[in-house]
Formats: structure tokens, sequence, C-alpha cells
């Protein structure tokens, strides 16, 4: 068990602008993106005795940080606003971000929270769609069906 938790732990530190990323494009807050990582990686150690194999590490704890995102989104429904100024001056990004990728960003934040996590984890976190289906519980058509329709939603917002 020790062995297992050294290896979440490791996945952790090594991810963990990828982890506050994911839980920034629910929440557009940073105080409250660091704070769902914060919650995730507690109840992820707390829980770590389920987790049978470190082969799933990554989709295990992706679910676990999406659930914690889907969560405070649903209990604080308030309209969340942000700028193009606060994306581009996030110190958590990884690389440079292009004017481009911010509209792209924007037209994202707009889909339902499914199609949008499904966007999230194929695009912007190079997921494989059987990786996705594992983190969301769900089967891979189901993916592919969310993806397809994300896709058409997000052609028919950047033609605008």
């Amino acid at each position: 068990m020790q062995e297992i938790t050294e290896i979440l732990v490791e996945y952790i530190k090594e991810n963990q602008n990828k982890l506050y990323r994911i839980a920034f494009s629910y929440t557009k807050e940073e105080e409250s993106a660091l704070d769902i990582v914060q919650e995730s990686i507690e109840k992820a150690l707390k829980n770590i005795h389920q987790l049978k194999t470190t082969e799933y590490i990554k989709t295990w704890f992706y679910r676990i940080l999406i659930n914690e995102s889907l969560q405070y989104v649903k209990k604080n429904k308030k309209l969340i606003m942000y700028s193009i100024d606060d994306l581009e001056k996030n110190i958590y990004w990884e690389e440079d971000i292009q004017k481009d990728d911010i509209d792209i960003y924007k037209c994202v934040q707009k889909l339902n929270d499914k199609l949008k996590t499904v966007i999230i984890l194929r695009f912007f976190e190079d997921m494989k769609i059987e990786e996705i289906a594992k983190v969301t519980n769900t089967n891979v058509n189901t993916v592919k069906s969310r993806l397809y329709k994300a896709l058409e939603e997000l052609k028919k917002a950047v033609e605008k």
C-alpha cells in the first residue's frame, strides 16, 4: 500500500499543472481550482485502498478530479466571469497561449459539462477515447457520440 501511495504522490507532483488546468476549465477561478485539486488529492489519498493496480492511477485520479469539479459547479450555480487577460496572465499554463487558443477555449467553455469534459480530456489532455470512457464512467460509444456532437457545436460556434 505504501508503494502505491508513493506512486500516486509522484503522479500528482508530475501532473500538477494539468490537474489545475482541468479544474480551472470548470471553475474559471484560480482559488476554486486550487481548492478542487487539493480536495481531489485528499479524496484520492483517503481512498487509495480502492485502487487495485498502479496502471489505472491516471484515469482513477482524473475521475475524482472531474467529479469534484462538477460538484463545485453544481454547488455554485453562479455565473463565473473571466476575461482574456486572466487567461493570458495565468501562470499555471505550460505553453504560451495564442489568441486562437483562447477563442477556442472560450467556445469549449460554452459547451454543456458532458461535452466539455470529453473535449478537454481528448484535445487538451490528449487522452484516448478508451481512457475518457474510464474517467467519465461511460462506454466508448457514448464518448464517441459526445465527441462528435461537441465538435459539431464547436464548428458552428467558430463559423459564427
